[in-house]
């Protein structure tokens, strides 16, 4: 694997504000360039290969979507435009179509003004870091040949959103959520169509919010970043639950009844627990990063599974699942991969996967909730002034053992740098509140001496 650091492309494909570089039209034409060149380079000079594109609702969505499309034709790819659509339905429409990739136009939970870029592999997995800094060095290169003896043809995907509804709806029984009434913030966004659709043919009575996308108010004060709007729409509307996507409704966030959010570790526990219980959680594990809280390990594993963690990012939620043979993983942020289902984040698959075990349980969302107790946790932030591997200071590495072995299953340390900032981020988990915060302030304080500014 390369092991360069990538320059445009970040955790998730290439972000910024739409109009400037990179995500000029210039570039962005040169980008779709830079991909066929890489993805297809082993592919047969005969083969007239196929390219699904979908994007979320931002104004800047057609500027981008028309470059890429042409730096694709000039390489001779057919391209299929899905048109407004889910991020993970451009996953399931690459592997349907039997496409080469598939590209999505979104900057997810980002403003209005910002957009980004990113690909999905005929897998419908997103692309290896290795792969995608292959495309970033095509791109940046300064002689980029433009000559090719095939022209390819750019086409609309007429029924893209009826194929993704089909898709999600199809196996499940339509009066799979009857009897539910389901508050809905589309976030102004991608699922603004798909979500009400797919919910309402699984038997729901939806009532939906922000569903008139302008161009322009995409996150504007609602979707998953404002959890408080969907909070009071469940009060005001008397719903079951509560629904709320971001603009490329790759994530999800519920609210219970009363109309208080969940976060991602409740709805892991939850989903993670039913499964252990229905025998269908693949390996008995779950798959969630270093930042779930410690008290989803002790409620998963009293239900008789696992967890298993990786590194911040969905990515590498997606790489570990891969690689363990695992079909339920996620973030905290609301990143839910349901792989018997889909191979990315997918919003509504996850809506529909937690309401059906609401409603076959019997049990209203404030009373499953109860399957996590979370444990008492700190945090602690240190400015550095250099960034060595915390092991080999011993002052720091003193503190954090005798934490570890005091706290055992019942608590964690958890230490790393911010990849931005001069910060190094300390957090301590514990049943004993005073306990973990006497020993986080020693770790604070050796870190602040040792290395701090």
């Amino acid at each position: 694997m390369n092991h360069k650091e990538r320059i445009l492309f970040g955790t998730d494909g290439i972000r910024g504000k739409a109009g400037l570089y990179p995500l000029n039209a210039a570039t962005v034409l040169k980008l779709g360039q830079a991909a066929a060149d890489v993805l297809l380079s082993e592919s047969d000079s005969s083969d007239w290969p196929l390219v699904v594109i979908g994007k979320d609702t931002r104004q800047s969505g057609d500027m981008l979507e028309t470059a890429i499309a042409a730096g694709l034709n000039s390489r001779g790819v057919d391209v299929r435009l899905a048109g407004v659509i889910p991020t993970p339905a451009i996953a399931f429409l690459t592997r349907d179509l039997g496409a080469a990739f598939g590209i999505v136009i979104s900057a997810s939970h980002n403003p209005f003004e910002d957009n980004g870029i990113k690909f999905f592999g005929p897998d419908g997995y997103k692309l290896d870091d290795d792969v995608e800094l292959a495309i970033e060095e095509r791109l940046l290169e300064t002689d980029t040949p433009q000559d090719s003896e095939k022209i390819g043809r750019t086409a609309s995907l007429e029924d893209a959103a009826e194929r993704y509804i089909h898709f999600v709806t199809h196996g499940n029984e339509s009066g799979l959520l009857a009897g539910m009434t389901i508050a809905l913030d589309a976030a102004n966004g991608a699922a603004y169509q798909t979500s009400p659709a797919i919910l309402k043919a699984l038997g729901a009575e939806v009532i939906t919010f922000h569903d008139t996308p302008s161009g322009l108010n995409i996150n504007n004060d609602c979707g998953c970043t404002h959890s408080e709007i969907i909070e009071n729409l469940v009060k005001e509307t008397g719903a079951t639950a509560g629904v709320s996507h971001d603009g490329d409704a790759d994530r999800v966030l519920l609210a219970d009844e009363n109309g208080k959010v969940l976060d991602g570790d409740e709805l892991m526990a939850i989903a993670a627990i039913s499964m252990l219980a229905e025998g269908t959680l693949r390996n008995n594990t779950l798959v969630t990063t270093v930042m779930s809280n410690a008290g989803l390990d002790k409620a998963v594993k009293e239900a008789g599974g696992q967890v298993l963690r990786t590194n911040v990012g969905d990515r590498y939620v997606v790489e570990a699942m891969k690689a363990g043979d695992h079909n339920f993983g996620g973030e905290q942020s609301g990143h839910f991969i349901f792989r018997d289902h889909n191979t990315t984040g997918d919003g509504i698959v996850s809506a529909v996967q937690l309401l059906s075990i609401v409603r076959q349980s019997g049990k209203p969302l404030s009373e499953l909730r109860k399957m996590l107790e979370r444990f008492p946790q700190v945090q602690r932030n240190v400015r550095v002034s250099r960034k060595p591997d915390l092991k080999t200071v011993e002052s720091i590495d003193r503190h954090v053992v005798e934490t570890v072995e005091t706290l055992g299953d019942g608590g964690r340390v958890l230490m790393r740098y911010s990849g931005t900032e001069p910060l190094l981020r300390i957090l301590v988990e514990g049943q004993d509140m005073n306990y973990i915060e006497t020993q986080i302030d020693k770790i604070a304080a050796a870190a602040k001496e040792a290395i701090g500014e």
